[in-house]
């Protein structure tokens, strides 16, 4: 194989591992809507009753890097927020709940409106301001983003 060629397929190599990143840069915290009339069973969950406003399920594991700050990020959103409630839970040792809401990775977070219906779905790594934005579009934009 001769240098140039080489060269070119290194380059086209480096192109398509720079836009790959930013595709998944790029999709990695945006919100899915979630469709679909189906309630969340919170006491399933280790929830005993829903938020009046909204309620956020996080997902996680005992290996997840990124689960323990999504975790103190949306402690403190919820803190901010009157008629929120949260619920963490950890699928270790629950694969059930991993197959029942069809988890590909950790953190994932569901965002359920008052009657505990999934309304958005996160994955990966997520910002206050992200997970503030979708409370505000469920509870009518009351939520406090810092």
């Amino acid at each position: 194989m001769d240098v140039t060629l080489a060269l070119t397929v290194l380059g086209a190599l480096v192109l398509l591992a720079g836009g790959l990143g930013v595709f998944l840069k790029r999709n990695a915290e945006r919100a899915r809507t979630v469709s679909g009339e189906a309630r969340v069973d919170v006491a399933s969950l280790g929830l005993d009753r829903l938020g009046a406003r909204a309620t956020i399920v996080q997902f996680s594991t005992e290996m997840c890097s990124r689960c323990p700050g999504v975790q103190r990020t949306i402690s403190g959103l919820v803190e901010d927020q009157p008629g929120v409630a949260f619920v963490h839970v950890d699928v270790t040792h629950r694969p059930e709940l991993a197959s029942e809401f069809k988890l590909l990775q950790t953190p994932t977070v569901l965002v359920l409106d008052e009657a505990g219906r999934p309304r958005t779905r996160l994955s990966g790594a997520i910002s206050r301001q992200s997970l503030s934005h979708e409370l505000d579009s469920i509870t009518g934009g009351l939520s406090v983003a810092r």
